[in-house]
C-alpha cells in the first residue's frame, strides 16, 4: 500500500491570504475617496479632459466672454450684456470651454457646410449661445490696411492651417451672421505658424503678423477658420472688431476698475498745450 508523499515546505515568503470580497470592497472605495476630491477640484477650476483653441488676437468671442465671466472664484457670471445672454442660452460649460469650438467633421469644410446663422459656433449646438445676433459684443478696435500680430491659442497644439476672413461693408451685427455677409475670399491664409509657450495654458498659442483689409470702417467681425492636418477637426470663431483707428484696445469687457464695469475706450491724445484764457490763464 504506498503512502501520498506531501511535499515539505520550502523556506521563503509566507503566503499572503486570498482577498475577501468585504476587503475588495474596502480598497475599491478607498481608492474613490482619494480621486473624488482631486475630480472635483478639477471640475471646479473649469479643467476640460480635452481641449484646443482659439484666437486671442483678435479676441474670439470665447475667449472674451470667459475673460468678462471668470471670477476669482472660479465661477462664471458674465457682466457684459451680450455674454450673459451666451451663458442664459447654453449655459456656464461653453465659458469654460472656449477653446473647444469645432466639428470633429469639419474637414476643412465651412462654406455651405456650416449653416448660416450658426458661423460663430461653427454648427456645434453647444456654443449656439454664440451666435446671437447682437451690437454688444467685446470688441477690438482695428485700423484697417495696418500690419497686426495675430494670435490662436493653443491649448492642445495640433498642427494646421489658418484662413482669416472679414465680413463685407454694409454688415449689420443685429442680424444673423451668414456666408453671403462675409467676403468670397479670406485675407490672410497661414500654413503652420510657430508654436510659442506650454500647451495647456492660456498663453501658448500660434502666431503670425499679416494685413488688415483697406476701406474697412465700423463694426466687422474676423471669421477664422482652423484647420487641422492631422485629423478632420476644424475650428471655428468669431472675433467681434471695430474699425475706427484703434491698436487692439480691447472694450466691453469686464474691468472692476472701469465705470459701469466696462473698461472704456481709450482717451484721445491732446493736440498742444491748453490754450490761454481770456484773462491769460489756461483753460483746463
Amino acid at each position: 500500500m504506498h503512502m501520498p508523499i506531501t511535499p515539505p515546505r520550502l523556506p521563503g515568503r509566507p503566503r499572503l491570504p486570498h482577498p475577501t470580497r468585504g476587503g475588495g470592497l474596502f480598497l475599491v472605495v478607498l481608492a474613490l475617496l482619494t480621486t473624488l476630491p482631486a475630480l472635483g477640484l478639477m471640475i471646479a477650476a473649469g479643467i476640460p479632459a480635452a481641449a484646443h483653441g482659439t484666437p486671442m488676437k483678435p479676441g474670439s468671442r470665447t475667449f472674451l466672454c470667459r475673460q468678462d465671466g471668470l471670477t476669482g472664484t472660479g465661477e462664471i457670471r458674465p457682466v457684459n450684456p451680450a455674454c450673459e445672454a451666451a451663458r442664459r442660452t447654453g449655459g456656464t460649460t461653453p465659458f469654460y470651454d472656449w477653446f473647444s469650438v469645432l466639428r470633429p467633421d469639419g474637414a476643412g469644410r465651412t462654406r455651405g457646410f456650416v449653416p448660416d446663422g450658426r458661423l460663430c459656433s461653427g454648427g456645434n449646438p453647444d456654443f449656439t449661445g454664440f451666435d446671437l445676433a447682437r451690437d454688444d459684443w467685446p470688441v477690438t478696435r482695428l485700423t484697417a490696411g495696418a500690419t497686426v500680430d495675430f494670435s490662436c491659442n493653443a491649448w492642445a497644439a495640433h498642427p494646421g492651417w489658418f484662413h482669416v476672413h472679414v465680413t463685407k461693408d454694409g454688415y449689420d451685427p443685429a442680424e444673423p451672421l451668414t456666408w453671403s455677409e462675409t467676403e468670397d475670399q479670406p485675407f490672410l491664409a497661414v500654413d503652420h505658424p510657430p508654436l510659442n509657450g506650454t500647451p495647456g495654458t492660456v498663453d501658448a498659442h500660434y502666431s503670425w503678423s499679416g494685413r488688415l483689409p483697406s476701406g474697412k470702417t465700423g463694426r466687422h467681425i474676423v471669421y477664422m477658420v482652423w484647420q487641422r492636418t492631422d485629423s478632420a477637426e476644424t475650428f471655428c470663431s468669431c472675433s467681434d472688431v471695430v474699425f475706427d483707428g484703434g491698436d487692439g484696445e480691447v472694450t466691453g469687457v469686464h474691468d472692476p476698475g472701469g465705470p459701469g464695469g466696462l473698461r472704456p475706450a481709450p482717451a484721445p491724445r491732446p493736440a498742444g498745450p491748453p490754450a490761454p484764457g481770456p484773462t491769460g490763464t489756461s483753460q483746463r
